[in-house]
Formats: C-alpha cells, sequence, structure tokens
C-alpha cells in the first residue's frame, strides 16, 4: 500500500479495533477543541465544543463523500472575532447568537470559494500556492505550535494561589493568580516519560502498539502523575499532586452541554444591524486567512496518504464540507471549526487513514459529551503528559512540511528566498493587527512566501 498505510482511506478495521483507534483521535484532538471555550469564557461549555466539533467532522464527511479522512476541531484563528461577538453584545445571550452568526458568515466565505473553485478549477490554486510555498507553511504550523507544548510540559492540573504585587495609583495592590501548584520538574518528568512511552510503542511495539502509541503513552504518563500525586496527597506535598483528583467529586454522571443555539435563543431580540455588520467584520476577515490553513492541511494530509484530496473528492467539496461543518458545529458549541493538525499528525504516525475511524471518533465525541466521568477523566490529563503527546503530533506536521521542501531545489536563489520569507518570520511570530482584525502568524507567513513567489518567478520569466 502506498506510504505503507495500515489502513488505507476506505479499509474498515474491525470493531473494537476501530473503537480504539477512534478514542486516540479523541485524545489527540481534545485538548486544542476544549481550549477553545475555556478561554472565551462567558460560560461556555467544552461538552458542547466537543459535540460541535463531531457534528462538524460528520457534516464534513458528507460533503467530501466519506473520501477525507480529516476532523474538525474548535478554531483558534477565530479567537479574537468570538471575543469581539461577547464584546459588542448586549448581553451573553446576545453574544452566544453573535457566535453563530459569526459562524454563518465565516461558513459562508467558504461556501463561496468553494463555488469559484467548482468552475475555476483548481489550477490557479497549485500556482499560487506551489510546494516551494505550502511545504514551509505545513513545517511552520507545526514549530508554531511548538511553544505551547513546550510550556505544556512543565504544568500540572492542581492550581494554586500566587501573589502578585503591582503598583496602581501609588498604591501597592495584591493581583491573585491561579498556576501549576507541582513542582516544574515533576511535570517535565512526567511529560518527558509520555513522549518516550510513545516512541517506544511507536517503534518497537507490535502490530496493535504501533497503531495506538498515543493511548498507550498517555496511559503511562497518567500512571507516573498518579503515583506522584498520592505520595504528594499523603504527604501533604503540593509539589508532587500533578492531577488534580478533586475534579471527580463534583462530576455529574450524566448531563446534556449546554448547547449554543438554546442560550442563543434568549439574545436574538436584542440584535441589530449595527451588531451583525460589527461580528460580520471580526469573522469574514479571518475565513480568508484560514483557508488557507484548510489548503496546507490537506496538501499535507496527500502526501501522507499518496492521494490527492484536492482532485478527490474536490477541494470544493472539502470546503463545501469545512464551511457548512463549521457553521453546524458552532450552532451547538460555539466555535467555528476547522481542519486539525493533531489529527493529520496522528494519521502520519499512526499510519490510519480510514475515514471510518474518523467517522467514529465524530460520534464518539458526542457521545462522550453527555457522559461527566469520561468528560472529567480526559479533561484531568495533565498538561505535562499532553505535552509530551503534542511534542510527537506537532513534531510530525513540522516534518512533514520539510519532507514536501526536499522535493524543491534550494540551490535554485529564488527558492531559497521563498522558503526563508515564510519559515523566519513565521518563527519569529510576526502577525498584524488592523482594529480587532488579527493576521496570524501562519497567514502572515504564507502571505509573505506567496507574494515572493510571485515576484521572483515574474522577473524568472521577464529573463528569458
Amino acid at each position: 500500500m502506498a506510504n505503507n498505510l495500515v489502513y488505507g482511506i476506505h479499509d474498515k478495521p474491525k470493531f473494537g479495533s476501530m473503537l480504539v483507534f477512534a478514542l486516540q483521535q479523541v485524545l489527540a484532538i481534545l485538548a486544542a477543541t476544549i481550549l477553545v471555550p475555556a478561554i472565551i469564557g462567558n460560560g461556555m461549555s467544552q461538552s458542547a465544543a466537543l459535540f460541535g466539533a463531531g457534528v462538524g467532522t460528520l457534516v464534513y464527511q458528507l460533503f467530501t463523500r466519506f473520501r477525507s479522512p480529516v476532523f474538525l476541531g474548535s478554531s483558534f484563528a477565530f479567537i479574537g472575532s468570538m471575543f469581539a461577538a461577547f464584546g459588542g453584545a448586549a448581553s451573553a445571550s446576545a453574544g452566544y447568537a453573535g457566535l453563530i452568526i459569526g459562524a454563518i458568515f465565516a461558513g459562508l466565505v467558504y461556501v463561496l470559494i468553494a463555488i469559484i473553485v467548482k468552475f475555476a478549477g483548481v489550477a490557479w490554486i497549485n500556482k499560487l500556492m506551489p510546494t516551494v510555498v505550502i511545504g514551509p507553511t505545513v513545517a511552520l504550523i507545526g514549530l508554531s505550535l511548538a511553544v505551547n507544548a513546550v510550556g505544556d510540559l512543565a504544568k500540572g492540573k492542581v492550581m494554586v494561589e500566587s501573589i502578585e504585587q503591582t503598583i496602581v495609583d501609588g498604591a501597592i495592590v495584591d493581583k491573585v493568580n491561579m498556576v501549576s501548584g507541582c513542582s516544574p520538574y515533576i511535570a517535565l518528568l512526567c511529560g518527558i516519560i509520555t513522549l518516550f512511552a510513545i516512541f517506544m510503542f511507536s517503534v518497537y511495539g507490535k502490530r496493535m502498539a504501533k497503531l495506538i502509541p498515543f493511548i498507550l503513552g498517555i496511559a503511562v504518563g497518567y500512571v507516573v502523575a498518579s503515583l506522584f500525586t498520592v505520595i504528594g496527597i499523603a504527604t501533604d506535598n503540593v509539589a508532587l499532586q500533578v492531577i488534580d483528583f478533586n475534579a471527580f467529586k463534583e462530576m455529574q454522571i450524566f448531563a446534556v452541554p449546554d448547547f449554543t443555539f438554546v442560550k442563543a435563543i434568549k439574545g436574538i431580540k436584542e440584535i441589530d444591524g449595527a451588531f451583525i455588520a460589527g461580528v460580520a467584520v471580526a469573522y469574514v476577515p479571518v475565513a480568508f486567512v484560514v483557508f488557507a490553513e484548510h489548503i496546507a492541511d490537506h496538501k499535507n494530509l496527500s502526501t501522507i496518504i499518496d492521494k490527492d484530496l484536492l482532485e478527490d473528492p474536490g477541494l470544493h467539496n472539502t470546503l463545501l464540507g469545512d464551511g457548512v461543518g463549521s457553521i453546524a458545529g458552532a450552532l451547538f458549541g460555539g466555535c467555528p471549526n476547522t481542519t486539525y493538525g493533531e489529527s493529520v499528525g496522528c494519521v502520519a504516525i499512526t499510519r490510519n487513514a480510514s475515514v471510518v475511524t474518523i467517522t467514529t471518533t465524530a460520534f464518539m465525541c458526542m457521545i462522550i459529551s453527555f457522559f461527566g466521568p469520561f468528560v472529567t477523566f480526559l479533561s484531568s490529563i495533565p498538561n505535562c503528559v499532553m505535552g509530551g503527546v503534542c511534542v510527537a503530533l506537532y513534531g510530525f506536521i513540522a516534518v512533514s512540511g520539510l519532507k514536501m521542501i526536499q522535493q524543491v531545489d534550494l540551490g535554485e536563489s529564488r527558492n531559497l528566498f521563498v522558503v526563508s520569507a515564510i519559515l523566519i518570520p513565521g518563527i519569529g511570530g510576526l502577525s498584524v493587527t488592523f482594529g480587532k482584525i488579527t493576521i496570524t502568524t501562519i497567514a502572515c507567513a504564507l502571505i509573505l512566501g506567496i507574494v515572493a513567489n510571485i515576484l521572483l518567478n515574474k522577473f524568472k520569466k521577464s529573463e528569458k
């Protein structure tokens, strides 16, 4: 099988194995999916975001006719837009309505581009973003996430109060912050053990172990973290307490997530034209930015599975699936969805490109969002353990991009400069903000790369 895939797109693993593979995908996308509503606050439900991600992914699979192993999760690119929806609202309910309206605007951008692609084809996309542009952009997606992964490696789940003194109007004021209570060295040890467990299972494990290295790695890391936590509780030493077991005391066995559309109904009457226009301005430009990441993720996955997804099922179908799926997901979870590099990395490492697995993952996300014990357990996985997982996942994304760059002749100065125009501003964290609209680091780097490639190749043609 091409690229040594264990399961191809149309392969169907045995039922028991498929559930395990789907759980692994859930673990890969979980942290980022539920982090977005946690950042936004305003009562947003993490369980609802997980349910919305499942709905969005199913819609995507329907539009792509189950031919693309892609999972959609909460998009970080729209965080500023979501804050703007709440900030410009008269009440929290109106803010929730704004989230849905914004997702509709963003989804319609995808629908519009899909229509253009349907009639104009994808040749212009390939010309605008050839391998010399997409390769370093994919690598940058992984590299730009490195700071998040490394930051998590030194954090546990048990939080303690930290007092920070600041001077306000000449007076000393105490500011209370919540910080990780466990020792960063203990957390780092748990994260490194998790990382190397994933390495060992992936490289030296038997057939099944090779397919679920993340589940096994997380299990090892969780057990180690639990041992430190038990010792810390017994000795009353918070520095050893990595996992917050108190979260299990307050959990409910069964609970319906706080779906966004339910909260939005009360705020519809408070919406006016000015609010809708403000939401549109906050969401629409970001949608064009995320469109570029959509292409990069699909091109990256195409190289992994040795099948051009822009041709089959076609870019217009993936865009429709992403756009409409994002709207559907936001109705439930409030967060516009996007293709997830974590899921792509999981496919790359496990060599399991089965769409059935991705579809099962979507259903699993929807089902477990109703069950408190499972959601609580997943959310109790320490940051350091997930940090170890993310080092492997993000590393694979970066390496996938670097493998693309291998196809480019870097002995040619033009190509070298294009790659430089993407990597250096991207790694340096270049971003540009206009009012409430932020052009992300990935978008800035991609735009610079596209412009550099066009200019350099234009003059190249002029020289002939």
